[in-house]
């Protein structure tokens, strides 16, 4: 009788210590409902009637949502701080004093008339990423940083301060707000004569991920649960300049004339022909264009439009662009109009290291998430945090590929399943460096 009575104290405590070694080895999930209201809070700083928001960098709403997000991180149990150049840091320290470490964020800013979730998604869903290890008991080797880079929007200023630095160009450059950023930084805390020091050393840290919506359609149209990004692609920006003779509508005969605008339509048809000619992730779009003098009755003497080319490769950025400029002498000599293509700005491509692409990839598949390599054809704070250390990118879909509009939207459970992406990826980076 005794001999069976501690028989079973034994399976009891037996299976006692089992479920309390389960229950710590266990990975932790977000809390989904907590991130929506979240969500749903920031989005009353900058509401506009359209349904979205206009929440500009340095902007009042912009400092009321500064200041909220700030206190969610405080709640999270980071330790916060705005470095020189107006970021929000929200740290928890490592219990390895010597291990780099590891940055997760994104933006809060949005473009006037903006969406919900762009940014906003991947910054809210960090904090609950150092919530939820907070709550689990969690201690990471490497310190965690969270960071709410500031204004993405006006050319990623935050992010490039900590990748590269902030030259004096950019200071000076006019906002959406109608501060200059040197204004701006003033505006939301920063400080501008300790700028040197935000940027950050290539190799400093132990790599960067952020979660982020599509702003494209692949995802859903696909019905695939998380995009694995491979890089965010180069771009390459110029003016193209048709010149002619302007005459008189009327008394010209069509055979006649050096009609600029006809060779600038016959240009941007070509843009379309040259970038669907081979497969692959390219886009290229004629974003404006401006006829001169302008009037019904005149042929217009001038034309400039934008022309853009985006993809991950710069060769074949290149290479589509040099065929452009042979399509359009070709396209001048059908009615004796001249082009001239501005010297391009360009900006090579930030591609994601191929560990952390697996890393998330294997989150996903754990969650018993549907995956896809995509590369970002929008421009990401990503790109300038991978001149210091590797990056990550984790996409999730965008309901009709719509952004940078009221009408941008992401399903609560699909930002729900990019958050728990995003947990299990920084879980499995801190065990595996």
């Amino acid at each position: 009788m005794i001999l069976s009575n501690r028989l079973s104290i034994f399976i009891l405590c037996f299976f006692a210590i089992a479920s309390a070694q389960a229950q710590t080895s266990a990975k932790p999930l977000v809390n989904g409902q907590r991130l929506m209201q979240h969500l749903q809070r920031l989005s009353e700083f900058g509401k506009n009637p359209q349904g979205g928001v206009s929440r500009v960098a340095y902007s009042n709403a912009d400092k009321q949502g500064r200041e909220y997000v700030a206190q969610l991180m405080r709640e999270a149990g980071l330790e916060v701080s705005i470095d020189a150049a107006g970021n929000i840091v929200g740290t928890c320290t490592g219990s390895d004093l010597f291990a780099k470490p590891l940055l997760i964020g994104s933006h809060i800013d949005t473009v006037p008339e903006g969406g919900n979730y762009d940014g906003i998604v991947g910054s809210l869903s960090a904090i609950e990423v150092a919530q939820r290890l907070k709550e689990s008991g969690i201690k990471l080797r490497h310190s965690l940083q969270v960071f709410i880079f500031q204004n993405e929007e006006d050319g990623h200023i935050g992010s490039h301060a900590v990748g590269t630095g902030l030259n004096e160009q950019m200071l000076n450059k006019t906002t959406q707000s109608g501060k200059t950023v040197r204004e701006g930084i003033g505006f939301i805390g920063g400080d501008l004569n300790k700028l040197a020091g935000v940027q950050r050393p290539a190799g400093s840290i132990a790599g960067y991920f952020e979660l982020h919506i599509e702003q494209g359609s692949i995802l859903e149209q696909g019905k695939i649960a998380i995009g694995v990004v491979t890089g965010i692609v180069s771009t390459l920006r110029t003016d193209v300049t048709i010149e002619g003779i302007a005459n008189h509508a009327g008394a010209t005969p069509m055979n006649q004339r050096h009609d600029t605008l006809l060779s600038a339509a016959r240009f941007i048809e070509k843009v379309n022909q040259v970038v669907t000619s081979v497969p692959g992730w390219q886009v290229g779009t004629v974003g404006w264009i401006k006829a001169e003098p302008g009037a019904y009755n005149v042929i217009p003497g001038k034309a400039v439009l934008g022309l853009e080319l985006r993809d991950l490769s710069q060769d074949k950025v290149a290479e589509m662009y040099e065929r452009l400029r042979n399509e359009a002498n070709q396209i001048g000599s059908l009615n004796q109009t001249t082009f001239n293509f501005k010297e391009p700005m360009k900006t090579v491509p930030a591609l994601a290291d191929r560990s952390f692409q697996d890393l998330i990839d294997a989150s996903a598949k754990d969650l018993g998430l549907t995956t896809t390599p995509i590369p970002s054809g929008g421009g990401q704070d990503a790109q300038e945090i991978a001149n210091i250390g590797p990056m990550g990118m984790i996409f999730i879909p965008s309901v009709g590929g719509i952004s940078h509009s009221p009408k941008e939207y992401s399903r609560p459970q699909d930002v729900e399943n990019g958050a728990n992406v995003l947990l299990r990826a920084v879980i499995k980076f801190d065990e595996t460096h």
